[in-house]
């Protein structure tokens, strides 16, 4: 397992998504046997991994979590624990047992291990929606595909890009609604996270792993063609309900502004918005495409503009870079270890005063701004 850990700790229940009347309740008939491995759906944060999470499960044989995010939580899985035992952990971390309404009464005892875990969860997940294709969407996977691809060798992955300005404008707009993006340093683990993603898809592809890469443009303005392709990879036909938002089962999404358009009827490809990349942040994401395509010899990033004249980052800004990162990342790594290790009452009690410290915060900053 990577170092690089995106901590989704802060999250508290009162984000948790309302469910709904009848939220996969039922088991429905399989429409054929199981997939013999997951199918897991990756891309840096605020990349449309939300939006092709939706529009995949839209197809009745598709029936993947929402950022179930199992593999943040090997530390959990160290010990050989029973299911009595794991099972509340890994609800408590971000609810992802409560959102997709998993019957945990049905979970054998004796289910020990990450990899196993997670496939009775994902697997009744998916039975439930009637679908044979099991699996998870999580930003969270970007730094350990390749960890996954050890766990489960005949994973595919679906690896979605998009301009890293665009990543960090999003994330910047994200910030005035969740204080989750708005933790210092988020800029920098998702410009330097685009790079690892990179690094760590191209070794799913020298070892052979079944990987299909798009780009987010593509998705929203060509919608059609895109799931076409990721249908002809995963090995389904193509759905036209994939097409559209309309009807879609977003009831594992967590709650929050920040997730309006996915939770919308409309896939959006362009909007016209005011720039909210300060201008220092800004020149700093152009130098680092312009030494990344260096790099590459102009393959990657794809669909990123940069300004005529632009230099590459230099050797000192991204050696103060990485040292920063190193520190965000050593963070990242520590809380779900220690997570692993606390009673889960200190742990909802240490989130409960971290959200009344978050709501302080911000109520503080909108009377500044008045």
């Amino acid at each position: 397992m990577s170092t690089a850990v995106d901590v989704k700790f802060e999250r508290s229940r009162a984000q948790l998504p309302e469910q709904s009347a009848e939220p996969m309740g039922a088991e429905k008939v399989n429409a054929g046997p199981m997939s013999p491995a997951p199918l897991f759906v990756v891309g840096m944060w605020r990349s449309g991994t939300s939006l092709l999470y939706a529009l995949l499960n839209q197809h009745p044989q598709i029936g993947l979590m929402y950022e179930s995010d199992f593999a943040l939580l090997s530390s959990i899985f160290l010990l050989p624990r029973k299911s009595s035992s794991w099972i509340p952990k890994v609800d408590s971390w971000n609810g992802a047992l409560t959102r997709h309404n998993i019957d945990t009464a049905s979970i054998p005892e004796n289910v020990v291990g990450l990899p196993n875990a997670f496939r009775v969860v994902a697997q009744q997940y998916a039975q439930k929606k009637g679908a044979t294709i099991w699996g998870c969407k999580s930003p969270s996977y970007y730094d350990c595909m390749n960890q996954l691809a050890d766990w489960f060798p005949d994973a595919k992955f679906i690896v979605i890009w998009r301009d890293p300005a665009d990543v960090c404008r999003s994330i910047v707009r994200a910030a005035q609604k969740s204080p989750w993006f708005a933790r210092p340093g988020m800029d920098l683990r998702a410009l330097l996270g685009c790079h690892r993603m990179k690094q760590e898809a191209d070794q799913l592809v020298r070892r052979g792993v079944a990987i299909h890469q798009l780009q987010y443009d593509d998705l929203v303005r060509q919608p059609v063609a895109a799931l076409t392709a990721i249908c002809d990879f995963i090995g389904v036909t193509y759905d036209p309900k994939m097409n559209s938002l309309e009807g879609a089962d977003r009831s594992a999404i967590y709650n929050g502004d920040h997730h309006s358009m996915v939770k919308s009827t409309k896939i959006v490809a362009d909007r016209q918005r005011p720039e909210v990349l300060s201008p220092e942040l800004k020149s700093k994401i152009e130098r680092y495409i312009v030494f990344w395509r260096k790099q590459y010899d102009g393959s990657w990033p794809v669909n990123a503009a940069v300004t005529d004249g632009t230099k590459a980052a230099s050797w000192l800004d991204r050696t103060r870079d990485r040292i920063r990162i190193s520190q965000l990342r050593a963070f990242d790594a520590i809380v779900p270890i220690l997570y692993s290790l606390v009673p889960i009452a200190v742990w909802q009690k240490y989130r409960e005063l971290k959200g009344r410290h978050h709501q302080v915060a911000v109520k503080s900053n909108r009377s500044k701004a008045t």
